[in-house]
C-alpha cells in the first residue's frame, strides 16, 4: 500500500511513498484540509541524499503506532527542500529562533490556519535515545498543548511571526560601505576558515572565495590570506572529502582532520570547489593536487552526473547496498562474477559502502609495491578510520606516482567493474529498487537524484567555465555550454524561468538563486568563450556575445518579477507564486551555497561594465544599501555580499585585443571583466577602465598589467 507521495516527481518524496503515514505534498488542498479539520500541520522537510532523513524514514515514519496517531491528529506534509528552498528557508529560520540550531530533517509543527510554527526539531527517534524523546511522546505532547494551551499558543505565535516578519523586512538604518567596512569583513571571514574547529569540516566556499580576494591587498591583517586559502585547497584536494579513486567531492567531513566524510556528493559543492581550485591556480598557487582534483571531478561528472541531454544531475546518496559477498577475490585481475541484482548483504543501505576499503581488501587487490606506496601516500591502517574500514586521505601534496595511479585504477575497477579509461558512462541507479535489482559490474552504487536544478547546474557551469580559462581545457567549456544550452532551451514555460526539470519537463517557478546563479554562469561563459574563442569556434559552440545577450535577457526577467521596488534587493520568490508563504524573504545569508543577493549584485556590476547600462550600477548600489547594515554589523554571515562590495568598489573593465585576452583571463583578477576592442588607440595594446573612468591607454603588456592591478586594489 502506498500513499500520495508515490505520484511525486521528487525522489525524496517518493522515498516516503510506502510509509504508513498519510503524507501530503505541500499544496493548496493539504493546507485547506488542515484548516477545515482544525488539525495542526506536521511539516517535514529534507532532501534525497540526507543521511538522517533516510534514517528517520526507515524508523519513525515507518512505525505503525506513530503513523496511526499522526494520521488521526495531524496533517502530515512532506517537502523536498531542493524543490522549495523558499519554504525551507522560512521554517529553518523559525526553528533556529526556537531552538538555537537547525539541520535536516527539519520537522516542525504549524497552526492549521496561518501556518505559523510553534514547535520543532530535527531527528526524532522512535524510542527515547541520544537525549531525545521518542517521537510518539512528542506527538502526544504537541497535540495536548495545541488543544489545551490556547493562550500560550497565541502568545508564542505572535512572537514567532513578529520575529520572522522583522527579519524579512530588513528595516533599520543604513551603513556606509567604505573601505574600513570591507576590510573588517574580509578579516572576519578569513578568520572563519583559518580557525581550527573540533567538529565537522565543511567546504564553506563563499568564505574561501572571499578570503582569496584578500590575497591581492596589503592590509595589515591578523591572518595570512594566501596561507589560509592554500590550506583550504589542500584540505579539500588531499582530504577524505575528495574521492581519490574516482573523483568528485563529498558533502563534508564529520571530523576536524578532513578524514571521514558524510559520503553524499552534491552538485553544488563540486561546482563551487572546482571554481575555487581553479582560482587558486590562477592566483599562482599551483599545487599539482589542485589540478588533479579538478580533472578527477570533471571525469566523475562526465561518467556519472550528465544526462544524455547535457544537464547535470543533482546528487548522489551517502548510503549504498552491499552485495552478499564481495565481488572480488585475490586481486583485481580475478574479479568474481558481477552483482546480478536481487539479494543484498543487508535490507538497508549502508553509509559509505561504495567508497571504503578494509585493510585486507587493499592487500589482496594490490601488488606489494602498490600497497606499500598506498600506505606511504594515504592514511591506511589495519583498524581503519571509519567503522573498521579505510577512507582514503592523502598524507602529502604533490603529484602522485605512476605506481599510486595504477593502484587507484585497480580500486576504481573494483567499484565500477573495469578500468577508468574503459568506463566512459556509468548509468545511474535512480532509486533503491534499481540499485538492489539491477546488475552491476562491481559494487552496488549509491542512488543518484537525476533531477535538474537550475541553480546547482549554474554553479557547475561557472566552475567549468573558470577551469576552462585557467587550464585551457576546451572540453570543460563544451560541458558548461551544453548544460547552459539545455537550460535556455527547456526551462521557459509561458515566458517564465523554471527551477527544476524532471525527465524533460520544466517544473516549479525559478527562485532568486536560480536567476542569480544562472546570470553569473552566463557571464562566466561569456568570459570563457573569449578566452578559448578559437577552440569554441572550431567546436561550433556559441560565441561570447550570445552568452552576454542571454544574460541580459535573464536579468531583465529577474528584475521584473523578483526585484523589491520598495526596499531594494531580490525576493526569494516572485509575488505571484508567494501566496502560500508566511513571509516573503530576501536572502542574504550564505549557507552551503552563496546567497542570491550577493551573487546578483556582483552580476549587476559586471553587466554595467559590459553593457554599458548604468541602470544596472544604480540597482547594485540600491541593493547594497538595502543590506548595508547587515554587511557592517554581521559580515561573517554574508561573505557573498562582501564579494559584491568588492566588485562595486574595484570593478574594472579591460579592453584589449583577442591575442591578449586568453592570457589575462587565465590570471586572477577577481573584479575585472574583459572585452575585445578592435579599435584601440594607435600604439596601445589595451585600455583599463575603473568603473566610469578610463585610464591612459597602455602601450606595453607590463603597463597594462600594472594598471589592472592598481584598479583592482584602488581606494
Amino acid at each position: 500500500m502506498v500513499n500520495r507521495l508515490a505520484q511525486s516527481q521528487s525522489l525524496y518524496l517518493r522515498k516516503h511513498a510506502e510509509n504508513p503515514i498519510d503524507w501530503w505534498a505541500w499544496c493548496d488542498e493539504a493546507l485547506a484540509t488542515a484548516e477545515s479539520q482544525n488539525k495542526p500541520i506536521f511539516l517535514s522537510i529534507g532532501y534525497s541524499s540526507c543521511h538522517w532523513c533516510t534514517v528517520m524514514e526507515g524508523e519513525a515514519f515507518s512505525d505503525r503506532a506513530i503513523a496511526q496517531y499522526m494520521n488521526s491528529q495531524f496533517i502530515p506534509i512532506k517537502v523536498d527542500r531542493e524543490e522549495r528552498p523558499d519554504i525551507d528557508s522560512i521554517y529553518m529560520q523559525a526553528l533556529q529562533m526556537m531552538t538555537g540550531q537547525g539541520g535536516w530533517p527539519l520537522n516542525i509543527f504549524l497552526t492549521p490556519d496561518e501556518r505559523i510554527p510553534f514547535y520543532g526539531g530535527t531527528y526524532f527517534p522512535v524510542n527515547p535515545r541520544y537525549g531525545r524523546p521518542g517521537f510518539l511522546e512528542v506527538l502526544q505532547s504537541i497535540r495536548r498543548f495545541y488543544d489545551t494551551e490556547k493562550r500560550k499558543l497565541q502568545a508564542f505565535k505572535g512572537e514567532i511571526l513578529d520575529n520572522l516578519q522583522q527579519s524579512a523586512m530588513l528595516t533599520g538604518s543604513t551603513a556606509e560601505l567604505n573601505r574600513e567596512v570591507f576590510q573588517k569583513g574580509l578579516e572576519l571571514n578569513t578568520g572563519i576558515i583559518a580557525g581550527s574547529n573540533p567538529g565537522p569540516c565543511f567546504p564553506m566556499m563563499p568564505y574561501a572565495e572571499l578570503a582569496l580576494r584578500g590575497t591581492r591587498f596589503d592590509f595589515d591583517a591578523k591572518h595570512d590570506s594566501k596561507k589560509v586559502c592554500t590550506q583550504r585547497g589542500l584540505d579539500l584536494a588531499l582530504g577524505g572529502i575528495y574521492d581519490h579513486a574516482a573523483g568528485g567531492f563529498h558533502r563534508y567531513t564529520v571530523d576536524a582532520a578532513w578524514t571521514v566524510p558524510h559520503f553524499e556528493k552534491m552538485l553544488y559543492d563540486n561546482g563551487q570547489i572546482v571554481e575555487y581550485l581553479a582560482n587558486l591556480w590562477s592566483a599562482g598557487i599551483q599545487e599539482p593536487a589542485f589540478e588533479t582534483a579538478v580533472a578527477g571531478t570533471v571525469e566523475w561528472l562526465k561518467r556519472e552526473m550528465i544526462a544524455p541531454t547535457g544537464y547535470f544531475y543533482a546528487a548522489q546518496d551517502a548510503d549504498s547496498f552491499t552485495p552478499p559477498t564481495p565481488p572480488y577475490q585475490g586481486g583485481a585481475e580475478n574479479l568474481t562474477p558481477p552483482y546480478q541484482g536481487g539479494e543484498t548483504g543487508g535490507s538497508e543501505p549502508e553509509e559509505g559502502a561504495f567508497y571504503v576499503w578494509t585493510y585486507a581488501e587493499l592487500q589482496n587487490l594490490l601488488t606489494a609495491e602498490e600497497f606499500a606506496e598506498i600506505q606511504e601516500q594515504f592514511n591506511v591502517t589495519r583498524s581503519g578510520n571509519f567503522e573498521g574500514k579505510n577512507v582514503l586521505q592523502r598524507r602529502h601534496p604533490g603529484k602522485l606516482s605512476a605506481t599510486v595511479e595504477t593502484a587507484l585504477a585497480k580500486l576504481f575497477a573494483v567499484r565500477y567493474g573495469d578500468k577508468p579509461d574503459r568506463v566512459k558512462i556509468f548509468p545511474p541507479a535512480r532509486n533503491n529498487q534499481e540499485a538492489k535489482n539491477d546488475s552491476w559490474p562491481g559494487r552496488i552504487p549509491a542512488v543518484t537524484d537525476t533531477k535538474m536544478i537550475a541553480a546547482w547546474n549554474s554553479l557547475m557551469i561557472s566552475g567549468l567555465a573558470r577551469a576552462a580559462q585557467v587550464f585551457g581545457k576546451l572540453e570543460y567549456l563544451e560541458l558548461a555550454a551544453n548544460a547552459a544550452s539545455f537550460i535556455l532551451d527547456n526551462q521557459w514555460t509561458d515566458g517564465r524561468f523554471g527551477r527544476l526539470n524532471y525527465d524533460g519537463k520544466s517544473a516549479v517557478a525559478a527562485q532568486s538563486e536560480d536567476y542569480a546563479l544562472f546570470v553569473k554562469a552566463l557571464l562566466d561563459l561569456h568570459q570563457a568563450s573569449l578566452a578559448l574563442a578559437n577552440g569554441a569556434q572550431a567546436k561550433q559552440l556559441p560565441n561570447s556575445q550570445f552568452w552576454l545577450e542571454k544574460a541580459v535577457r535573464v536579468q531583465d526577467e529577474f528584475d521584473e518579477f523578483l526585484w523589491s521596488v520598495e526596499f531594494g534587493g531580490y525576493y526569494n520568490t516572485a509575488k505571484d507564486v508567494s501566496a502560500d508563504l508566511l513571509v516573503r524573504e530576501r536572502s542574504y545569508i550564505d549557507n552551503a551555497t552563496p546567497a542570491a543577493n550577493g551573487i546578483a549584485i556582483a552580476s549587476l556590476v559586471r553587466l554595467a561594465l559590459l553593457g554599458p547600462n548604468l541602470e544596472y550600477l544604480d540597482r547594485a548600489q540600491q541593493a547594497l544599501q538595502a543590506f548595508s547594515s547587515m554587511i557592517a554589523d554581521t559580515p561573517q554571515a554574508c561573505p557573498s555580499l562582501l564579494s559584491a562590495v568588492d566588485w562595486y568598489q574595484h570593478c574594472t573593465l579591460v579592453r584589449t585585443s583577442g591575442d591578449l585576452i586568453s592570457g589575462l583571463l587565465s590570471q586572477y583578477y577577481p573584479t575585472a571583466v574583459c572585452q575585445i576592442e578592435a579599435d584601440l588607440p594607435e600604439g596601445a595594446i589595451g585600455l583599463v577602465c575603473e568603473c566610469l573612468t578610463c585610464k591612459e591607454p597602455a602601450k606595453s603588456q607590463e603597463r597594462l598589467l600594472a594598471e589592472i592591478m592598481q584598479s583592482q586594489t584602488r581606494g
